[in-house]
């Protein structure tokens, strides 16, 4: 056989898997992203081994494609007369969420006997987010009302809260464990945020302007893909954060072209594709066996970051005022967790070579757990916060 047939008849079943598993999302209250989780886990190292290296090697260049289509689409739900509306439950939210799961986690996990500085570490990481896997659950209950429209506000920016919140973090630890003040950690976080949005800001303001003219107000596909692609590569190159890159290119284009019709329906048409290569990809390069390995801290980590969650959303519902129906429902729809929890983890290790197994065990072993039932649990609360079907 070639050596491309293989690649391509693994893309074309993955494909397909992506087509059954939309089916049967429809179907049932299984989300689609945790059944191609499920797929790729089956099939890939931890399962059958059954996917090609040629396809795994894919992952990367496509991860990046899918997010940044991901982070486009959350920076449209930043509009103006969103944040009119929603604005201030948005921040305060957002803003509670961070802030009670990193006080919860952190405390929990101090109070049991962790070190303090890798405790402080690992509430951080509790922080983060999967903003595609949450958009996905979003998308396929079909529902739109004000809580998903303040969902998809809270996702857009609670990574960046959570970025700052890690360097913090960091700094205080290295300084508890080292005496040192770690201000270039610091600095060097919020020089990857702010150049993150200049960016942002350098390509949306002229595609505001630009996109949409050759087709009376509507932006062509080519156009968005375009977009896609310079940001992230853009971004790789400067070492910025294409998630955040993105967010601000979309918040920027829904807000600026006025003479759009739909900004963003062409990325919703050819994201799709992309996001199913990767939740198969993700699924399989997930190491199931590492649940095996976080032992009593790990389950306490769980259990803390649910409850930081929960606490926190009721917290900032509370606070901004939204309906009473909604609020215990802010944290357990926020509880997917994947990529910038690995990424934050790879920096602590590096910071903290004396911890960095303990740091990878919890934070790839936690990372399936909530992968694969985070979704469950937040296309619940999103069916809970809204109501029944109106029929």
């Amino acid at each position: 056989m070639e050596a491309p047939a293989l690649p391509l008849i693994a893309l074309g079943l993955l494909f397909l898997a992506g087509l059954g598993a939309d089916w049967i999302g429809r179907r049932t209250w299984l989300p689609r992203v945790t059944l191609l989780l499920g797929c790729g886990l089956v099939v890939g190292k931890a399962g059958f081994d059954l996917l090609p290296e040629r396809v795994t090697q894919l992952y990367p260049t496509v991860s990046v494609i899918a997010l940044s289509a991901v982070a486009f689409l959350l920076g449209s739900a930043l509009s103006l007369e969103t944040l009119r509306t929603h604005g201030k439950a948005i921040i305060m939210l957002s803003l509670s969420v961070v802030i009670v799961t990193l006080a919860v986690v952190s405390a929990g996990l101090w109070l049991i006997g962790v070190p303090l500085a890798l405790a402080l570490i690992l509430g951080a990481m509790a922080t983060a987010t999967d903003p595609a896997a949450i958009y996905d659950v979003i998308d396929q209950s079909g529902r739109a009302s004000g809580f998903t429209d303040r969902l998809k506000g809270i996702v857009a920016i609670d990574d960046g809260w959570g970025l700052i919140v890690f360097s913090l973090a960091l700094v205080l630890s290295q300084f508890i464990e080292q005496g040192d003040a770690g201000g270039s950690a610091l600095l060097h976080s919020l020089q990857e945020i702010g150049g993150s949005v200049a960016l942002g800001l350098a390509i949306g303001l002229p595609a505001a302007y630009l996109t949409g003219r050759m087709s009376e107000g509507e932006p062509l596909r080519i156009e968005g893909l375009g977009l896609i692609f310079l940001t992230a590569g853009l971004s790789i190159w400067l070492n910025l954060s294409y998630l955040i890159a993105g967010m601000t290119v979309g918040a920027v284009i829904v807000n600026v072209a006025t003479h759009h019709t739909k900004a963003f329906h062409e990325i919703e048409h050819f994201e799709w594709p992309f996001m199913i290569i990767f939740f198969v990809l993700a699924g399989a390069s997930l190491d199931a066996w590492a649940l095996l390995g976080v032992g009593g801290v790990g389950v306490a980590y769980a259990g803390l970051r649910v409850l930081g969650r929960i606490a926190g959303g009721w917290a900032g519902g509370h606070l901004s005022g939204v309906p009473r129906r909604e609020r215990p429902w802010y944290g357990p729809a926020l509880l997917p967790q994947a990529g910038v929890a690995i990424g934050m983890a790879l920096i602590a290790s590096d910071k903290m070579p004396d911890q960095a197994d303990t740091i990878m065990a919890l934070a790839v072993g936690t990372t399936v757990a909530f992968e694969l039932l985070g979704p469950v649990v937040a296309a619940v609360a999103i069916s809970r916060a809204i109501g029944p079907r109106a029929r």
